[in-house]
């Protein structure tokens, strides 16, 4: 039935009612009104208000259900579908709107998926000129600078062996900036070694504890999957040392058992000041961006005892036997560690 003649049908009715009511009830009008049927009358006319309201709240129920979902529907939680109900319009609508929001996620999954491609391509671009060029330069100014200091006379050597610890600083600085902007570990000895890494550098350049729990038996990853994965770790331990004030945090990789999908779960818990219901800010977005790209799904809460917990929940679908459609955006590294470090299968340390 069309709205128009839901709503029709629905007042026809209400008004067929309240005709009846008064062709058969004992009421009637004097003139001059007396005080009582004038109540009588405004009793009635406010039933039939009632009646004509609820009726109309019922029909018009599937609206209101779609205006809510407008306002609070979210492209970067995916999935959020009105069922399709109500007259023949709003049935209609509702299902225009099912198809809008899926054709808007599709967009935006891709739309994201260039930005971070680029933004991937572009990091990758900064470390090789950081490291060939600038770390080059660097490293010819401090033989420069060594060599003068071997030949200047003695008030002027201390000077100069300030200026090299100054530029030796600058290319330590350098290089650890190019290795974040790309994990060559992550390449080179996979996604445990770059955690701990990861991990290790918080842990050193950071007031934070920093522990890590990587389980020994995690399923093979495709790169797409395990850049994302690093990429997450990374953001949440820079927000727990930017934002939350946090003293203490823990990392743990495992997979997914409760599920019983063969996926991975990344958790990160801190101690801080927890999210109290703050909006989110760039990083938390750009990091449901890269969940979505990989099928995964991140979840961001307070915990009871204080502090944020991260949880990003990767399904087995995405494995290197099925790598994810995007996978243009992921497939540069970003940043990284001193390859050196070479974790234990299973180990926990701080």
């Amino acid at each position: 039935m069309r709205l128009f003649w839901r709503v029709f049908w629905l007042n026809t009715l209400v008004g067929t009612v309240a005709t009846i009511l008064l062709m058969i009830g004992p009421w009637t009008v004097s003139v001059p009104i007396r005080l009582t049927e004038a109540l009588v009358l405004l009793a009635g006319l406010a039933s039939l208000l009632t009646a004509n309201a609820v009726l109309l709240r019922w029909g018009l129920a599937p609206l209101e259900r779609l205006t809510r979902l407008m306002n609070t529907v979210d492209l970067l939680r995916p999935g959020q579908r009105l069922p399709v109900t109500g007259s023949r319009e709003i049935a209609t609508l509702i299902n225009t709107f099912n198809q809008m929001l899926q054709r808007l996620e599709t967009e935006r999954s891709a739309s994201s998926a260039r930005a971070l491609s680029a933004q991937e391509d572009e990091r990758r671009r900064i470390a090789r000129e950081l490291h060939d060029e600038i770390g080059q330069s660097l490293t010819a100014l401090l033989l420069d600078i060594k060599r003068l200091t071997d030949r200047a006379p003695e008030p002027l050597r201390e000077e100069l062996r300030c200026a090299q610890e100054t530029t030796r600083h600058c290319l330590d600085e350098v290089r650890r900036v190019a290795r974040r902007l790309r994990p060559d570990v992550l390449e080179d000895l996979g996604l445990a070694s770059a955690l701990a890494a990861l991990t290790a550098q918080f842990d050193t350049h950071t007031t934070m504890r920093v522990r890590r729990r990587l389980h020994p038996d995690l399923p093979r990853l495709s790169p797409q999957v395990e850049l994302v994965i690093y990429r997450i770790a990374q953001e949440a331990l820079t927000n727990a040392a930017r934002h939350s004030g946090a003293t203490a945090v823990e990392l743990d990789l495992s997979p997914a058992d409760a599920s019983g999908d063969g996926g991975v779960v990344l958790r990160v818990d801190d101690d801080g000041k927890g999210i109290n219901g703050a909006p989110e800010g760039a990083g938390i977005q750009g990091m449901r961006e890269r969940a979505l790209l990989v099928g995964g799904t991140l979840h961001l809460q307070t915990r009871p005892e204080g502090g944020t917990r991260l949880t990003l929940h990767v399904p087995a679908a995405q494995t290197p036997a099925d790598p994810p459609s995007a996978e243009s955006v992921l497939t540069g590294p970003a940043t990284g560690q001193d390859r050196s470090v070479r974790p234990r299968p299973g180990e926990e340390t701080r």
